[in-house]
């Protein structure tokens, strides 16, 4: 896809931001205003976070997974939980969104939860796709193996699971323990919150 301004034979015309440049760069800054509605709208019980945390937990185990074998850049990862989703990442994010959704107990952080999903995640996984099969020859082939985000339980073919384990070096360098940390400090403040509301 070329970002090349489209020039006629007098006027030309500005250069175009395709939804997935755009959806990149306000991920972000949304992704704050939402941890900030999130907060205020939670109202979380035993049982909500008894149900939830165990599905968001899940999640973070699944991206950490990922982020110790994903080389980006670099090579096509189909090892590790890529033999079974192309987008371990993003399913991960998913489970750990499901979890806090249901541990808050809100209708509306579901609904702004899906919104985000189908807004700004689902543009930017078809940007990818299309990059990595510009740069990876074997991709369409990985892709028609795998799927693209719900896992099958099972590597579809011998070859499938690809080379290489888990490396705790990619980890620390993807910094994926941030992601840790910060579902630390909302379960913290999901725990006092149900507290607080308790004693009111």
């Amino acid at each position: 896809m070329s970002d090349a301004p489209i020039s006629g034979p007098t006027n030309p015309a500005p250069t175009r931001l395709s939804w997935a440049k755009i959806a990149r760069r306000i991920r972000v800054p949304l992704s704050f205003v939402f941890a900030v509605a999130y907060v205020w709208l939670a109202k979380p019980s035993a049982l909500s976070l008894a149900v939830g945390m165990p599905v968001a937990a899940l999640g973070l185990a699944l991206r950490a997974a990922a982020a110790g074998h994903v080389r980006k850049d670099r090579e096509l990862t189909t090892s590790g939980p890529y033999a079974y989703t192309r987008n371990p990442l993003y399913f991960g994010s998913l489970l750990i969104g499901l979890g806090f959704a249901v541990a808050a107990r809100s209708i509306w952080i579901l609904a702004g939860l899906l919104a985000l999903l189908l807004a700004i995640y689902w543009p930017l996984i078809r940007a990818e796709e299309r990059y990595l099969r510009e740069h990876f020859s074997g991709y369409d082939e990985y892709a028609n193996r795998v799927p693209r985000m719900f896992p099958r339980l099972r590597v579809s073919s011998p070859h499938a699971s690809g080379h290489g384990a888990f490396s705790r070096e990619l980890y620390l360098r993807h910094r994926e323990y941030r992601a840790l940390l910060g579902a630390l400090m909302v379960t913290a403040i999901l725990v006092a919150k149900m507290l607080f509301r308790g004693r009111i």
